[in-house]
């Protein structure tokens, strides 16, 4: 429904690095006669083109995968102004951090002048063009939609249509047969299936969803023949069950189509920058923490008898079992009793975290109160089994009690930290957390990856639910 927009999405790739560049470039010349504190004119300002690459590259990569150049938002102003601005934050404290750490003596004031350059520019580009679209476009936002079908996913389809101003559509109303007085539909219904080609053709109908039940599907199949010599766009909105896959891509084999309901939530371009992510943080960590990591293993062997480290099976994305590294917190053997159940009944009753279990070490407790006892799962993030952020990886025998929809939370690798953890950890139910991480699982982005690991340092630093 977007397609319309792919044009201005290139333009705003393309003039969002080009600009940037160029006022990098005007802002370096400028700077001589700008307000601040004198510079030497003899002075180089920037290293070289090597900076000019380096900023369009982060500018580019940063709001690709920060979701600015999204379809659904480059309509809607207020959306993107909120969207471009976290995602401008977040490239110039890059950029800022690269040149601490690389080229100390750049103008500080340059910089400063740049990124408030920029940013108005940037904005004043999005706000001119959506401007334009309005009055280029104007004869295409209001392509009247016929629906056929009042089925759940027909009333899905117009309700998401009312609320998605963006997608240009205006729903002129349902055709279907003998329907029950009390069915609550987002539109009138103007006809019977026989009356689609009349409907289309007097009320110059642009776009025909059929969203028909599985079990009509002969209806739907003669009513696309009817209307093959119309001008109509036809599109057919399959049966989603409640509960169905988050995530779905259709490939084609040959002259097959196929639906594919288990794929990955997290691909492509957002797939590489988490990896990279994970591998730059998780290198860092391990670097920066190797004498705590000693101290801990020390003071655990001291405290009771017992290997330090204590692996546990854990499921990952899409379910696979991997081993996870913790430090021991428990006495020896504890953590695996599990007591003797008679049903699945029994296993899935609501299970907390005890705040006084006496099955932890006087070590254990003070390394949960910190979360230290999750340092070793950097080493489960570099080698790709977890990512810094995610839904906790679930004990075994817990995915028994799942319903068939909990299982998308695994859809996505586990994290060290997650939504579940920055909204109250152990203070809830263990295997009653899945409406977290189906919210993370549901509008997962880079943003939100950041959002969640800052949130993450403040929870840690209160000890509220850690035990």
């Amino acid at each position: 429904m977007y397609k319309q927009f792919h044009r201005y999405k290139l333009l705003l790739m393309v003039s969002d690095v080009l600009l940037t560049v160029l006022l990098l470039w005007a802002t370096v010349k400028m700077r001589p006669f700008l307000p601040g504190r004198a510079l030497d004119p003899s002075a180089a300002l920037l290293p070289g083109v090597l900076i000019y690459v380096i900023v369009g590259l982060i500018w580019h990569a940063l709001f690709a995968a920060t979701g600015v150049y999204e379809l659904r938002i480059i309509p809607r102003f207020t959306q993107q102004v909120g969207r471009f601005t976290s995602s401008y934050l977040l490239a110039v404290l890059m950029l800022t951090g690269f040149l601490y750490f690389t080229f100390r003596d750049v103008s500080r004031m340059l910089v400063i002048y740049f990124c408030i350059a920029d940013y108005s520019v940037l904005l004043l580009i999005r706000y001119l063009l959506i401007l334009y679209m309005k009055h280029s476009i104007s004869g295409i936002r209001d392509v009247p939609v016929l629906i056929a079908g009042a089925s759940e996913s027909g009333i899905y389809l117009a309700n998401t249509l009312k609320n998605d101003a963006a997608a240009g559509l205006n729903v002129v109303g349902f055709v279907d047969g003998d329907l029950p007085q009390h069915l609550n539909l987002p539109g009138p219904v103007i006809g019977t299936l026989q009356d689609v080609p009349d409907i289309v053709s007097k009320r110059q109908i642009g776009i025909l969803f059929v969203a028909l039940p599985e079990s009509r599907g002969a209806e739907a199949e003669e009513l696309i023949h009817r209307v093959e010599s119309l001008p109509v766009r036809v599109y057919v909105v399959p049966e989603v069950p409640k509960g169905g896959p988050v995530n779905t891509e259709v490939e084609t084999l040959g002259e097959l189509v196929l639906i594919g309901i288990r794929e990955p939530m997290i691909r492509g371009h957002r797939r590489v920058i988490k990896r990279v992510v994970d591998v730059v943080a998780s290198t860092v960590g391990l670097l920066l923490t190797w004498p705590l990591f000693i101290v801990i293993w020390i003071a655990v062997k001291l405290d009771s008898p017992g290997p330090a480290v204590f692996v546990a099976k854990r499921v990952g994305e899409n379910g696979k079992i991997f081993n996870m590294l913790k430090f021991r917190t428990m006495y020896l053997n504890q953590d695996n009793f599990q007591p003797p159940v008679r049903s699945k009944e029994e296993i899935c009753e609501i299970v907390h975290k005890m705040e006084d279990d006496p099955r932890v070490t006087r070590v254990g407790r003070i390394l949960r109160k910190t979360s230290l006892d999750e340092l070793p799962q950097l080493i489960n993030v570099l080698k790709g089994e977890m990512s810094l952020v995610g839904p906790r990886p679930e004990q075994p025998f817990l995915t028994q009690c799942y319903d068939h929809w909990q299982w998308q939370r695994l859809s996505v690798p586990p994290g060290v930290t997650g939504w579940w953890q920055v909204s109250g950890r152990s203070d809830l139910p263990m295997h009653l957390n899945t409406q977290y991480d189906m919210y993370y699982v549901r509008n997962y982005s880079t943003l939100l990856d950041l959002k969640i690991l800052f949130k993450t340092i403040g929870t840690v630093l209160k000890g509220k639910g850690a035990y």
